[in-house]
């Protein structure tokens, strides 16, 4: 199986390099007495802070990690009066046979699905920009800001960057919003069976975005410098200690919906719940977003629960989100351009209006190429859509 890049088949699929302290693939610098191993077949230059490194004693069959060890310009060494020292001594003078594994923290599979932000800029200044090009002069940091802001907007719509978090639900029966949050798509517990079953929103309750302590006399309550000074919420304390089966109808173990008296006739329209509204029959609980501490607040049900959010991101947390899928690559090169064109003067507004043109033409090309409509699953749906379900 071939492989692009600079990488081997062992540092894609695992996430590591191993290097057999036979002299081949490290070097020992007697003066400084320092082994030093090039890192030169990662992809990207690694740093320290993303490596763990292990000792392997093949003889004994064991595998050690250490700590004391440096990353400088792709070469890692391994530091002299330290635990990784004193390891590769030990083998040395034991006559041991041994390697040394350098793995990653992070590592991901797929990446060549797609084009960071930053080859697209540059890319953009090398087909776009220059003399006899469509762009005469533009700078870098608009290229860039353009290039942000269409990653943005495609992320919404387009590249649909969906994140997943999972969290245990506290007795405080809250959720932070995560740091890039943009807005959500779905909220589920996942039940024993790693089932995951939808939390709804509820407009029964809801969450104040001012709490402004009073006294005894009703007045707000003002500081040293006469702001007022906030206080906790009353009616989401009221909400944590509702019992939710007073208003979803659930019945408990001693409430069966049919119930056999002691005169042994059926009692049919026992534990019925006249009057409930619909949308409240559902017992996965509710949850509401308290935009005054930016989290989300669940029913008192759900304490204890794993939570699963499904939130929509803008993909620019960190520099290795900021990246593109190739199905949607060419539509933001024409996202660039015209919004370039659209920004300078003196620019034909046919000239405009074309580009204008082939960005909406390139964005629906991406969003079909993205869709992933399956033929054979929506086949495999469709062939009970004639089952008939009985109540």
């Amino acid at each position: 199986m071939g492989l692009i890049g600079n990488t081997t088949e062992e540092n894609y699929y695992s996430g590591s390099q191993v290097f057999y302290l036979d002299g081949s693939s490290s070097t020992f610098v007697p003066s400084n007495l320092i082994w030093t191993y090039v890192l030169s077949t990662f992809e990207t230059t690694p740093v320290a802070s993303n490596l763990r490194v292990f000792l392997i004693n093949d003889t004994l069959n064991t595998e050690t990690e250490f700590y004391d060890f440096t990353v400088a310009a792709g070469t890692l060494s391994v530091t002299q009066d330290g635990d990784g020292y004193a390891l590769h001594k030990n083998l040395d003078i034991n006559n041991q046979v041994g390697s040394l594994k350098v793995q990653l923290q992070d590592f991901t599979f797929g990446g060549y699905r797609h084009t960071s932000l930053k080859d697209i800029v540059s890319s953009f200044m090398v087909a776009y920009v220059g003399d006899g090009k469509l762009i005469d002069f533009v700078n870098k940091s608009d290229v860039i800001f353009h290039a942000k802001r269409g990653l943005q907007e495609f992320s919404y719509d387009v590249l649909k960057t969906i994140k997943i978090q999972e969290v245990e639900l506290s007795t405080s029966l809250t959720m932070p919003m995560p740091q890039d949050y943009v807005s959500y798509v779905k909220i589920c517990y996942i039940d024993s069976s790693g089932i995951k079953r939808i939390i709804y929103p509820t407009s029964l309750t809801i969450n104040p975005t001012e709490t402004p302590l009073q006294g005894q006399d009703y007045n707000y309550i003002y500081d040293s410098n006469g702001q007022i000074i906030e206080g906790s919420s009353i009616t989401e304390a009221r909400w944590n200690a509702f019992d939710t089966n007073n208003i979803t109808g659930n019945l408990t173990t001693d409430q069966d919906a049919y119930y056999i008296g002691s005169d042994n006739h059926l009692k049919s329209d026992y534990g019925k719940r006249y009057g409930n509204e619909p949308q409240h029959q559902q017992i996965n609980g509710y949850f509401t977003i308290d935009e005054r501490t930016g989290s989300f607040a669940f029913s008192s049900d759900l304490s204890g629960k794993l939570i699963v959010l499904e939130y929509v991101s803008d993909s620019l947390g960190t520099d290795g989100e900021m990246k593109v899928h190739k199905f949607a690559e060419e539509a933001l090169y024409k996202h660039i351009a015209f919004n370039v064109l659209a920004t300078k003067r003196n620019i034909p507004e046919y000239i405009v209006k074309r580009y204008q043109k082939e960005r909406r033409a390139a964005l629906r090309n991406a969003k079909i190429r993205l869709s992933k409509l399956n033929l054979e699953q929506m086949a495999q749906i469709m062939r009970g859509k004639s089952k008939q379900i009985k109540n």
